[in-house]
């Protein structure tokens, strides 16, 4: 056959890069249609790349942690009889392709790429020209990405503080372990190290949430309400009911699908929680997309994304849950089952946490924390009296984005999560 081109796969809308963790073949390896080539990774999931097709691979163009555009010729493949006659092609080579195809679009956006040593992506580059900023302007943003590349993030921040935008940092000047947002960012702790204490290297998703979280600090002015809300009779029902959901659906059923659908009717409720803001505009979201976070065993967290929870029974958003976290644990989600998420819940109590504040997951302006369900003492009115009595009672934790969320939106909002949550019917929900 003749040479396959092998080139980096798009992994969701807004990625335009990947960076390669490792190949799984080494050049004149056969190959079989399917198997494992390499694994890349972009800043929300780590993937496996097959191969599309069977052969010898005859050229590997990047090596290991080489940040690489999506679209870029990363390996050929072909007969391994072609192998000897094989012209040899450089990474050089391809990067001069890369470039090429830079120059040529530049003739369309001339201000926007010319006498730029830095990789923009398309997106960047489109906000750049409707904004009327420069190439040199652009030059001067610090970027927040991998190796102080410029996200969507970086660029709107810099709209809305044109003129008082910190200068970008030479990339040669950062540290490899240390994004340049936390260079900018953060303040040097000077910190003594004992003979006895040990260092331990953050992994690359560690960095990641690291770099998130401040960001996201950073972006949102962070405002936490909670409201205690009496659950139970939504905890008997489950306790009696929970064999034969199992049955009839083949799912555990836990907490998380009444706490799921109980959001996603307030969101409905209150359109102007499931948002976005994009400089001085908001983002009403159509689509009710909740993010559940997920512990993973390494000790670092992810959050897919369960699609339209506002139109999906108990039944439905168990499966969701119950699959996408499987998924999680065993490194098998995709980039679509993480993006889009429009609200954010995680679960305190499933470590015993009676509450939290949750920090937002950006471009969210909410994310809710759930605590732990225990029996207390309360005070029922009868019409004998007031009676003490045992309920089963949580908190509920609300951190939302001050920008656009206020203390009485906010509050009602929660407020009534937690009615929803009170009043469970399961004749409505199953």
């Amino acid at each position: 056959m003749s040479q396959f081109e092998l080139k980096m796969p798009k992994l969701g809308e807004s990625v335009e890069q990947a960076t390669i963790i490792r190949w799984f073949v080494q050049e004149g390896d056969s190959i079989e249609e399917d198997a494992a080539l390499l694994e890349i990774a972009t800043d929300k999931v780590d993937s496996e790349i097959p191969s599309p097709v069977e052969g010898t691979v005859l050229k590997i163009l990047f090596k290991q942690n080489d940040v690489v555009p999506v679209g870029a010729v990363i390996a050929l493949i072909g007969d391994s009889a072609s192998l000897p006659t094989t012209p040899p092609v450089s990474v050089s080579t391809v990067v001069s392709d890369v470039t090429t195809a830079a120059k040529s679009e530049s003739k369309e956006q001339p201000k926007q790429d010319i006498k730029s040593s830095r990789f923009y992506s398309p997106l960047v580059k489109s906000m750049a020209k409707q904004e009327n900023i420069s190439i040199d302007e652009l030059n001067e943003i610090a970027g927040t990405g991998s190796d102080g590349r410029v996200r969507k993030e970086d660029v709107l921040n810099y709209i809305s503080n044109r003129g008082q935008a910190p200068k970008a940092v030479p990339t040669a000047t950062i540290p490899i372990v240390q994004s340049q947002s936390a260079v900018l960012q953060q303040p040097k702790v000077s910190i003594s190290i004992g003979a006895e204490d040990t260092i331990i290297e953050m992994d690359r998703m560690r960095k990641l949430i690291a770099e998130h979280m401040v960001n996201s600090k950073n972006i949102s002015a962070h405002v936490t309400a909670m409201v205690e809300a009496d659950v139970t009779n939504l905890a008997e029902w489950r306790e009696k009911n929970k064999d034969a959901f199992q049955k009839r659906y083949g799912e555990k059923l836990t907490f998380m699908p009444m706490f799921t659908e109980a959001v996603a009717k307030a969101l409905r409720d209150f359109p102007m929680v499931n948002s976005s803001i994009d400089g001085d505009k908001v983002i009403l979201r159509k689509h009710v997309n909740i993010g559940i976070a997920v512990a993973l065993t390494t000790g670092n967290l992810i959050v897919p994304v369960v699609r339209d929870a506002d139109l999906k029974n108990i039944g439905g958003l168990a499966t969701d849950i119950n699959t996408l976290a499987s998924k999680a644990r065993e490194n098998k989600l995709s980039a679509d089952d993480i993006q889009g998420g429009t609200f954010t819940i995680t679960n305190f109590g499933s470590f015993r946490n009676l509450m939290g504040t949750p920090i937002i997951n950006q471009p969210q302006v909410a994310i809710l924390a759930t605590g732990s369900i225990e029996k207390k003492p309360a005070v029922l009115e009868t019409q004998f009296g007031d009676i003490i009595v045992a309920r089963q009672k949580m908190f509920l934790s609300l951190s939302y984005d001050h920008r656009i969320v206020d203390g009485a939106l906010g509050g009602a909002f929660l407020r009534k999560i937690a009615d929803y949550l009170e009043q469970f019917d399961p004749s409505t929900s199953i």
